[in-house]
């Protein structure tokens, strides 16, 4: 495939030579390759942060601003549906005005909004802000993508994104840790107002350091009626995805969102043939290694996203950690990550994408069984081991098929393709955390009666065992007010036995999710378009 010439639309001071192969080094910082990402890892340090972060504050946010447990869901839930719903519109901007503007115009909006959060005197003005903080994440993911894809030369792209996805896996994994700090020392509030700072950095940074590298061909129109169309779908998908559990999933609500779904997705499809300039050309996924990456992406997401979910229950609930010392026994996951990201980059750039992803596949389905043994007194050098397996499993996994999707679609296409991959792993969270619930719930539903009835337990009506079962579902013990200390023993016993339990089960769906993901990986291929586009200067 042919490479794509580059517009630089930063002025005449900053232009470059259009093609890649004869463009002159980069002086000094702007353009600059690996300030480049630096400037881009810290704007999606924010966003990555924030999906795990604000979970330690809800409970704070509840309190203070006298919220539902049903409005506090929604500080989460109207974050990630604004996200996932946006993310490839979004890179389709970032393909038609430029993806420096892109992600400064990101950068600058979630900064704000978490500023506004953070001054809110109310739940839905703090929900309010949270949609837009996920719109404007939106716009700042896939344009760092594109920023990366047209600023490295394909021989140190991998390990590029391997710095990126280590900073987003830390950002993701650390963000209990610092929330727990934040809350418990300062307020609920810093948990939002830190990302201003950071944002100014990045602003900063980013005016400076940051060169818009666009494809020639780049998009010159706007596919409305695709956008609605994939918005519609993909607002569905989410939201039947989100109140599954509430609902039931054999519920008729569930069913006509995911039919509306199916519905739209096809609609979609067939516009998308009609149209002249499509928001996603489906041509695209011709391309059999872009298909099995964007696959790839969806079930990495529901081993990693969905199995993590239970984990912060069993160390809080069952062995009765503190946020803070949760975070602290997630570390070796973290740390795993930090170090695998740029060996993986490294490793992928030698020996292509299909053996790390297949291999760190592999090594995720058997840190999923080793956590499907964990019991409630297991110890935390066992439990080292499994988070350990588990992060260095997911680095080459989280650089491969970024890279493997990203770098076989053309360059003008890639903020679709960034968006793509992080819509991937956003609906792939979504999934495993509903489907690996629903496993939870019917493998605690189904035991919790007997169990308890063992255990010599007063009997419990219908309405108790269902109050009963939502608690042990998330770990906790279902022990009454002036309960004498011998039954809240039982109780406690049953609950976290019938939590880990489910938890094993749920684990052991996660690892033959990732068994599925090693034949996936195998049809994954390097970029063929990765050189469109990338610099050469100062690497």
């Amino acid at each position: 495939m042919t490479s794509q010439t580059t517009i630089d639309t930063t002025g005449p001071e900053d232009r470059t030579p259009t093609s890649p192969s004869d463009r002159a080094p980069a002086s000094g910082l702007r353009g600059h390759p690996w300030f480049t990402l630096i400037t881009v890892a810290v704007g999606v340090m924010m966003v990555a942060l924030d999906g795990t972060i604000v979970a330690i504050a809800n409970p704070a946010i509840q309190q203070d601003l006298k919220a539902s447990f049903a409005d506090v869901q929604w500080i989460t839930n109207g974050y990630f549906l604004a996200l996932a719903v946006s993310l490839i519109t979004a890179g389709k901007l970032g393909d038609r005005f430029g993806h420096r503007q892109t992600f400064l115009i990101g950068v600058v909006g979630f900064a704000a909004a978490s500023g506004a959060i953070g001054m809110s005197s109310s739940i839905a003005l703090v929900v309010t802000f949270r949609v837009l903080q996920g719109l404007f994440g939106a716009l700042l993911m896939p344009a760092a993508l594109g920023l990366l894809r047209a600023t490295f030369p394909a021989e140190k792209l991998n390990m590029a994104i391997g710095i990126w996805g280590m900073v987003i896996g830390a950002s993701t994994a650390g963000g209990p840790i610092l929330g727990g700090v934040l809350v418990e020392h300062v307020n609920w509030q810093s948990v939002f107002f830190i990302n201003v700072p950071v944002g100014i950095i990045a602003v900063v940074l980013g005016v400076l350091i940051l060169l818009d590298h666009r494809a020639e061909n780049a998009p010159r129109s706007f596919d409305i009626a695709g956008i609605v169309l994939l918005s519609g779908a993909m607002f569905c998908l989410v939201w039947a995805l989100i109140k599954a559990p509430a609902w039931g999933w054999g519920d008729g609500k569930t069913w006509a969102f995911v039919i509306a779904s199916v519905v739209g997705f096809a609609l979609f499809a067939f516009w998308e043939t009609k149209v002249k300039e499509p928001l996603i050309p489906l041509a695209l996924f011709r391309s059999v290694p872009l298909s099995a990456g964007v696959v790839l992406m969806v079930l990495m997401a529901i081993a990693f996203m969905g199995g993590l979910f239970f984990v912060t229950f069993y160390l809080q609930n069952v062995h009765g950690m503190s946020p803070i010392d949760a975070g602290l026994h997630l570390l070796p996951l973290t740390g795993m990550m930090i170090v695998g990201s740029p060996l993986a980059g490294a490793m992928i750039t030698k020996l292509g994408p299909r053996i790390p992803l297949a291999g760190g596949m592999a090594a995720t389905a058997i840190a999923m069984y080793g956590m499907s043994t964990l019991e409630t007194d297991t110890g935390s050098a066992a439990m080292s081991l499994w988070f350990a397996l588990l992060g260095l499993g997911l680095a080459p996994v989280m650089v491969g098929a970024t890279e493997v999707i990203v770098g076989n679609a053309p360059m003008e296409l890639s903020g679709v393709a960034g968006g793509l991959q992080q819509a991937a792993m956003q609906i792939g969270g979504s999934l495993g955390t509903a489907v690996l619930g629903a496993v939870m719930a019917s493998k605690v539903d189904g035991d919790l009666a007997g169990n308890w009835k063992a255990a010599g337990l007063p009997p419990l009506s219908p309405a108790q065992l269902d109050q009963a079962s939502e608690a042990v579902q998330v770990g906790m013990a279902p022990v009454a007010p002036n309960t004498p200390e011998p039954i809240a023993a039982k109780i406690a016993d049953v609950a976290h036995d019938t939590f880990i339990s489910g938890m094993s089960l749920a684990s052991l769906v996660a690892a033959g999710v990732a068994v599925v993901a090693v034949l996936v990986a195998l049809l994954t291929k390097r970029g063929e378009n990765a050189e469109a586009g990338a610099g050469v200067g100062h690497i």
